[in-house]
């Protein structure tokens, strides 16, 4: 069944995203990957239904995943931070609230990608009324439901517990283990019933940005609004954009324009976006053709509506003979989201954090039929576990030798302000 060819079917509709979303919502695992079409070449793809699918804790996560890509199909899924256990001598002894699985992937029963005003469906001839009866949901109107309760998240961490703890990562960076490290914290809550659905359409109003995605598998939600590609391969060519760097927009253009150029030259934004930029051209130098690991934009200021963001560009070229799977794991987790020397701080980060980061700080995409992949980095998300009741929110920020850490619990608190406006 595997080596047959999927049916690909084109068909002009005028879809609701809410009753797109409303079919994810309904489907036991589902994947819609940047749904508002943000960014010229970023692709807009939906997977719904579980043909085959792999998952689990750390152990031989990477191998799972490399065999379920051997049937030569697309496949969605996320790698969690927790990888970082099965990559390097590294153990994690925080809790896990979420209780996500280490890894999830999965290949869908159908496939849709936008093509201008057109979608293209590609499923298994078994499954062609599963496509019609999804050709029928989308076109039909579908009224939200505004029931939802406003929903007060508590904070892990006191705020002086928080500067406490990122004065304690001064000291190591003053004493030469690390150079920079990503410190999160959590928000949460307990005993939640939500619509994440409800929840995933304000979030797009709130938050357009081009590696929004939303995850369902079974009673486990990702709701995502990330700015962040962790790394993308398009035939030979590999690139990684960290982020490092956030302001807030002003409150007119000429406010908006004073701090879109402030960050530009903040020093210390500058300080901690090099130090990523360095750590990631180091990894991708471990896949890449002699010679051919670049920096094409460095601190580029890029705007979203609640934030500007400092953006840098890193390719290389690499061999035909690796497998996406090998790019990934040499590369992960993201530089931006652990710091550097990557290995001493993610050991710091484990000693200093109150939670177990689990899929926040991972990567959610695909790997396509020709091993092309785009995969982004878990930030700016609500993760929720339905059968629990349990929802997180968790944000951070780099910690260096100068910064401030009053001003880092702030720059926290404006990462996390979308987020929650979102669930009142």
């Amino acid at each position: 069944l595997l080596q047959k060819e999927p049916l690909q079917f084109q068909v002009q509709l005028q879809k609701d995203l809410y009753s797109v979303l409303s079919f994810a919502a309904k489907s036991d695992y589902s994947i819609v990957l940047n749904p508002l079409r943000i960014g010229e070449g970023f692709k807009t793809l939906y997977a719904f239904g579980n043909r085959n699918i792999v998952q689990g804790n750390v152990g031989n996560a990477f191998e799972e995943i490399a065999k379920l890509k051997e049937s030569g199909a697309t496949i969605f899924g996320y790698f969690s931070y927790e990888l970082k256990n099965e990559i390097e001598s590294l153990s994690s002894a925080n809790y896990d609230h979420t209780h996500f699985p280490d890894y999830f992937f999965f290949q869908p029963r159908l496939m849709v990608r936008e093509m201008e005003d057109e979608l293209l469906l590609e499923y298994y001839e078994e499954d062609e009324l599963y496509a019609q009866h999804f050709i029928e949901e989308i076109s039909k109107k579908v009224e939200g439901d505004s029931s939802s309760h406003s929903i007060s998240l508590k904070s892990r961490l006191s705020r002086e517990e928080y500067i406490s703890k990122v004065n304690n990562l001064k000291k190591h960076i003053h004493r030469g283990d690390i150079y920079e490290v990503n410190f999160c914290q959590e928000f949460y809550a307990e005993n939640v019933v939500l619509n994440p659905l409800e929840v995933f359409q304000k979030l797009l109003n709130k938050s357009s940005t081009p590696f929004s995605s939303f995850l369902k598998m079974e009673d486990k939600f990702l709701l995502c609004a990330s700015p962040e590609r962790f790394l993308k391969k398009e035939d030979s060519r590999v690139i990684s954009q960290p982020i490092k760097g956030t302001a807030k927009r002003g409150a007119n253009e000429e406010e908006d324009e004073k701090l879109k150029k402030a960050l530009f030259e903040s020093a210390k934004e500058r300080s901690e976006n090099v130090m990523i930029v360095d750590l990631v051209r180091n990894d991708l130098s471990t896949i890449a053709k002699d010679g051919s690991v670049k920096v094409e934009e460095l601190f580029k200021v890029y705007s979203f509506p609640q934030w500007h963001q400092m953006i840098s560009t890193i390719s290389c070229e690499v061999n035909d003979k690796i497998s996406a799977i090998e790019i990934i794991k040499k590369c992960f987790p993201m530089g931006s989201m652990t710091g550097a020397p990557k290995v001493s701080a993610m050991r710091l980060i484990e000693e200093n954090e109150s939670m177990k980061r689990g899929i926040f700080s991972g990567a959610v995409g695909y790997i396509d039929e020709e091993n092309n992949f785009d995969f982004n980095v878990v930030i700016r998300s609500l993760v929720y576990n339905a059968k629990t009741k349990y929802l997180s929110l968790c944000v951070g920020s780099a910690i260096t030798a100068h910064c401030d850490a009053q001003q880092e619990y702030e720059e926290c608190l404006l990462k996390a302000a979308v987020l929650k406006e979102v669930l009142q």
